[in-house]
């Protein structure tokens, strides 16, 4: 039976892509978590496309290291482990502090504003509630952030590291208090940016991504993924 959160319209962009950011954003979101198998033909029926689509979908989430095959057992959404994380949250706190700095040397006025309004909408998807709101909001305010920094070989590498991190997002947002000090860290990074001041604006990043690496590692080390393979 169809699903209709998860349904797409046939229209402009690759029906391949349209199922990619529907899987993606499922996972994101907590719909599918980590650890969970994907069944292709159930993948159909809650999309509404073919086969084929939803295999070349789930090839390119492979590549992007949000699902893993295995064995016997098909495609399965990725998980990540202590260690993983602390390796994946020291590396984007060194790259998103260097976009937080050249953002703010060299961030256009339209790309502030852009980023402002990046920041009243995480606020309000915050008050709303809705966890797919959140995460559209958040990702919005790193899209942001990477293109103020005028750096398409940051944007790439961004861009992959938060691929990975969406696995372990929700949860971490939703931990007690946590949503509260995040809008403080965003609120502080985008003055930071709005005022020019890049050494301000790359302190507030790397404080942001500590603290958001310190809630994670605490939820991993008493949370410890399941080995997928068994079961």
């Amino acid at each position: 039976m169809a699903d209709s959160e998860l349904q797409i319209a046939r229209q402009s962009a690759s029906l391949r892509i349209q199922v990619e950011d529907r899987i993606r954003q499922a996972i994101a979101n907590g719909r599918f978590k980590p650890g969970q198998r994907l069944v292709e033909r159930e993948l159909c029926e809650m999309i509404g496309v073919g086969r084929t689509s939803v295999r070349e979908a789930l090839r390119q989430l492979e590549a992007e290291g949000l699902i893993t095959s295995y064995p016997h057992k098909g495609p399965v959404v990725s998980t990540i482990t202590y260690d993983e994380a602390a390796q994946l949250y020291t590396v984007r706190a060194l790259l998103e502090s260097f976009a937080g700095q050249q953002f703010a040397e060299n961030g256009t006025y339209e790309d502030m504003a852009t980023l402002q309004a990046a920041v009243t909408e995480f606020e309000a998807a915050a008050e709303s509630g809705v966890g797919s709101r959140l995460i559209e909001a958040k990702n919005a305010f790193y899209d942001c952030l990477m293109d103020g920094s005028k750096n398409v070989f940051v944007r790439q590498m961004l861009t992959s590291l938060h691929n990975r991190i969406n696995l372990l997002r929700m949860t971490t947002m939703t931990q007690p208090g946590r949503l509260r000090h995040s809008i403080a860290e965003i609120k502080e990074i985008a003055d930071a940016i709005i005022q020019r001041n890049g050494p301000r604006a790359a302190a507030a990043c790397k404080h942001h991504i500590d603290m958001a690496a310190k809630v994670a590692l605490a939820y991993l080390r008493d949370n410890p993924p399941a080995d997928p393979t068994q079961g």
